[in-house]
């Protein structure tokens, strides 16, 4: 059996920011209030119910209305999403206001805002939240889709936008 040996966070964050992720908007609502966080933490699990999860920081206090609302929506960015995803990132100061104005929102099936011109949405109503350290895995079952005209994908990688 191995010992466990405790990883430093920073050396850790380091060797991730050379994994490339595909740069996510995740939005939720409950009632009239909606939230959305820019992520890269967000996968594909299953086609057959289809099911995405996503990871969100659970010392956030702001993230707790994805636990309690019980639907999301993965919006997939493009390049040409670039500050909205730095608007939702927290990077620009925005008020919850401001960044919704940054982007064109409606609903699909959930009543989670969705993003119009995403490169791809996935409309979900969450089925399992885990908790995982310092963050929360969230799945959800995928009620609707959308797609709109292919355009570059908007990718984070060495702590920077890059497009593909």
């Amino acid at each position: 059996m191995l010992d466990r040996q405790s990883m430093v966070p920073a050396l850790y964050r380091d060797a991730m920011s050379r994994y490339a992720g595909h740069v996510q908007l995740v939005t939720t609502a409950l009632g009239s209030e909606r939230r959305g966080v820019t992520i890269t933490a967000a996968c594909s699990v299953s086609d057959n119910p289809a099911t995405v999860l996503i990871c969100l920081n659970n010392t956030n206090v702001k993230n707790e209305i994805f636990f309690k609302s019980g639907v999301f929506a993965l919006n997939a960015l493009g390049a040409h999403h670039q500050g909205l995803a730095d608007a939702f990132s927290g990077k620009m100061n925005l008020t919850n206001d401001e960044r919704f104005a940054a982007g064109t929102f409606d609903t699909l099936v959930t009543g989670a805002p969705v993003l119009a011109d995403a490169l791809a949405a996935f409309d979900c109503r969450v089925t399992e939240i885990k908790e995982a350290s310092t963050h929360h895995i969230i799945f959800g079952e995928v009620m609707a889709v959308r797609f709109s005209e292919t355009k570059p994908a908007l990718l984070y990688m060495n702590r920077d936008y890059h497009t593909l």
